[in-house]
């Protein structure tokens, strides 16, 4: 899946759930045994030309999350290739139990795409909003996590989990005029994370939404003397372990960054390999914290999460210096 002008502002501009959809109509020549399940999300999901233009390759379940992972995991042990797709809370929570038998235990290849994580459905309540996905898979044993950065990293995400043939969830967040991390092809690589930008001070390690943010935070701390790497760690589980311990052995301070909860996530897959490193340096997890609080728009809950430029800045500058004295 190549990256070009064209497409890179296209994607950016109608947002990962719509780029999903798009590419999964251009990957379809390419496997022929592919087959998608919505439930009753062919619209959000950006797959509706899809359905009438293939439509021997796509099924819609309803509003049925439970009987989705059973439909799929009976087409992928007759070898179909199988896409599920919903809203992250209900592909990931609704169904959990069918999630760890069948594509944990039974190690079915099956790539599940949560639409909207994080918050950026935040007028509808947490009951929409998807704080936890992370941790809940991350719990799973064999379940690849992917949580691109922008729009292209998503179309290579999906072109590189329906070459896996391993039980995958891709996690996508943030809405349309999505801001771009690439503007030029690259090399990914499930498992391998890409470090953006150079510096000794702080590692800045980010998924997701946040990884933008975070390059823009580093500008400015640049400006400050204050000198970070931003890595965008696209696969959570199986987790860069050796890029991560060469962050820590270079850097006096980590601080990760994910629109997700503190618990669990990114920041805890870190401080699991931190921890096991002598001498490592303290760590700083900016996320979402482990509550419910009230409904609201995206812009509104990022910034009362500190989850905006400004408030990661200030957030990074702090504790860098409390921590290094």
């Amino acid at each position: 899946m190549q990256l070009n002008n064209k497409n890179i502002e296209i994607w950016s501009r109608i947002g990962a759930r719509a780029t999903f959809g798009m590419v999964l109509l251009e990957l379809e020549k390419k496997f022929p045994n592919l087959i998608v399940l919505a439930a009753d999300t062919s619209t959000s999901a950006g797959l509706d030309r899809f359905r009438k233009n293939v439509t021997e390759k796509y099924i819609e379940v309803g509003i049925a999350e439970q009987n989705m992972i059973g439909i799929a995991s009976g087409l992928s042990s007759e070898n179909f290739k199988v896409v599920t797709t919903t809203f992250a809370p209900f592909q990931t929570m609704r169904c959990c139990e069918q999630i760890k038998v069948h594509l944990g235990y039974m190690k079915r290849d099956i790539c599940m795409v949560g639409l909207a994580s994080g918050i950026v459905l935040g007028t509808l309540g947490y009951t929409h909003c998807c704080i936890e996905d992370i941790s809940i898979i991350r719990s799973i044993p064999g379940i690849t996590i992917l949580s691109p950065a922008d729009c292209g990293e998503t179309a290579k995400a999906i072109y590189a989990a329906l070459k896996h043939d391993k039980p995958t969830y891709i996690r996508l967040t943030g809405g349309s005029n999505n801001p771009i991390v690439y503007k030029d092809d690259y090399d990914f690589q499930i498992s391998k994370g890409v470090k953006l930008m150079d510096g000794d001070d702080i590692a800045i390690i980010a998924t997701g939404t946040m990884v933008f943010k975070s390059l823009q935070a580093a500008k400015e701390l640049k400006n400050k003397n204050i000198n970070c790497s931003v890595t965008n760690i696209h696969t959570i589980n199986p987790i860069d372990k050796k890029l991560i311990e060469e962050l820590a052995k270079k850097s006096k301070l980590i601080v990760t960054v994910e629109e997700h909860s503190v618990q669990g996530g990114l920041g805890t897959a870190i401080s699991e390999i931190n921890s096991r490193i002598k001498n490592s340096p303290p760590q700083v997890m900016i996320g979402i914290p482990s509550e419910y609080s009230d409904a609201g728009d995206y812009e509104f809950l990022l910034d009362k999460f500190g989850l905006t430029v400004e408030k990661i800045t200030n957030k990074i500058k702090n504790e860098f210096s409390k921590k290094i004295k």
